[in-house]
């Protein structure tokens, strides 16, 4: 069967006014001489000014401060070209830097996405970023694959699912478990989110769970857990876990959320379940080890949306609302590791991390705990391999060296974007 052909969803988005709204820069400041102006036209204006902008924050220099935002309102745009948006969503965060507003700012843009988003514009959008991009199924792929071959021959399944996928990798995998050679087993879903977000799309998610287990024949028992203000007190005790059941804990995009301190008592916790197999994927990019220093998160921040905004802009149409929804998310994350300062973690609940690390800082923190890496079987490769060539170029598939087997990597234009692993404790 090939599993590369999944159904998917994605984070619940909003569509906000123009970020650039509420930025009130002084009438005055004006471009300091004509050699200071940057044209559009010259490709990669946004990365240097934002820089710079950054770097003047960090020395306190307040006059280039207000010069550079001056220039970045005046260039930037969320509806022009790459380095417009780059531009225009970087200058809220550095605004809000700049005065102290980052917390008031992200908690107004979550504010609007939890009165605006229905289950239906999620399904649409999820659908349409599955069409154009590998960027979420390519750990739906591997996840499933890995999970099905260490739980074959069981008959009592069950998944922690602490994930960001809202179970959009589980019809796949129930349609998977019904065409197995041996008898149909038993699966437990149990999926545990924080945000309300989640909650309430969680609500119309399960009966459709629930009945696609029915249609696929699989004994199927779905719980949802969403009593948790925060990752970090999720308990062993909490998720009904039983003697008889062989164990699978499934993390995409689940680790970051952890606040940074506790991520080694989580993964205690997961270690604690014994399970069979964890799947833990993230994607690449460093915003924990910078965070005490700001023009150095500023930058990788940075490296990372300009990759992910340019696979956006080859990957939809120019006039995509999907494609305008998606950098839109990408707005409050932004925010939120740059202009945030944690603060949030410590005061306010449902709010989850943002602070991203590599795939080599996560294997390296399993690796001092006691897990041992798996790897990926050929045929699960070869699945991954299928899912990449129904999307159009610049995809492909890195895997690590011979002798280290801690993950694959999904690159867009040889950068490697997505790390997806596979654990044993």
């Amino acid at each position: 069967m090939d599993r590369s052909k999944e159904p998917i969803f994605l984070h619940t988005i909003s569509n906000p006014k123009n970020i650039n709204n509420g930025i009130q820069l002084d009438d005055h400041i004006q471009p300091t001489n004509s050699s200071d102006s940057v044209e559009a036209s010259d490709g990669k204006w946004a990365a240097k000014l934002l820089k710079e902008c950054a770097t003047a924050m960090s020395e306190k220099d307040s006059s280039k401060i207000h010069h550079l935002l001056w220039m970045l309102n005046e260039l930037s745009s969320p509806y022009g070209d790459c380095d417009q948006k780059l531009a225009s969503y970087f200058l809220q965060a550095l605004f809000c830097k700049a005065t102290d507003s980052g917390r008031r700012c992200y908690k107004t843009l979550i504010s609007v996405v939890e009165k605006s988003h229905s289950f239906d514009s999620v399904r649409k959008l999820i659908l349409k970023f599955q069409e154009v991009s590998p960027w979420t199924t390519f750990g739906h792929v591997s996840s499933n694959g890995a999970m099905l071959e260490a739980l074959e021959g069981e008959t009592n399944l069950h998944i922690i699912d602490i994930s960001n996928t809202l179970c959009t990798q589980w019809p796949t995998f129930l349609e998977a478990l019904a065409t197995r050679n041996d008898d149909t087993p038993r699966l437990k879903l149990t999926v545990v989110v924080t945000t309300s977000i989640v909650k309430s799309v969680m609500k119309e998610i399960a009966p459709r769970m629930e009945k696609f287990a029915r249609l696929m024949g699989v004994p199927f028992e779905f719980k949802v857990m969403s009593g948790l203000n925060r990752l970090g007190e999720l308990k062993k005790e909490g998720l009904g876990v039983q003697d008889d059941e062989a164990i699978a804990v499934n993390c995409i995009g689940a680790l970051r959320r952890v606040d940074v301190e506790e991520r080694r008592s989580v993964i205690q916790m997961i270690q604690s379940l014994r399970p069979k197999v964890v799947t833990i994927v993230e994607e690449e990019a460093d915003f924990s080890s910078s965070r005490n220093d700001f023009v150095e998160c500023f930058e990788e921040c940075l490296r990372f949306y300009t990759i992910y905004f340019d696979m956006l802009e080859e990957s939809f149409a120019p006039t995509s609302n999907e494609k305008l929804m998606l950098e839109r998310e990408c707005s409050r994350s932004i925010v939120r590791v740059l202009a945030c300062d944690d603060e949030i973690d410590n005061l306010d609940h449902g709010v989850d991390s943002e602070r991203r690390e590599r795939g080599i800082q996560w294997s390296k923190r399993l690796l001092e705990m006691g897990f041992s890496p798996m790897g990926y079987s050929d045929d699960v490769v070869d699945d991954v391999k299928a899912l990449l060539k129904r999307y159009m170029g610049g995809w492909s598939l890195v895997q690590q060296g011979e002798n280290d087997h801690s993950g694959i990597y999904l690159t867009w234009k040889g950068e490697p974007v997505v790390w997806a692993s596979v654990w044993k404790p």
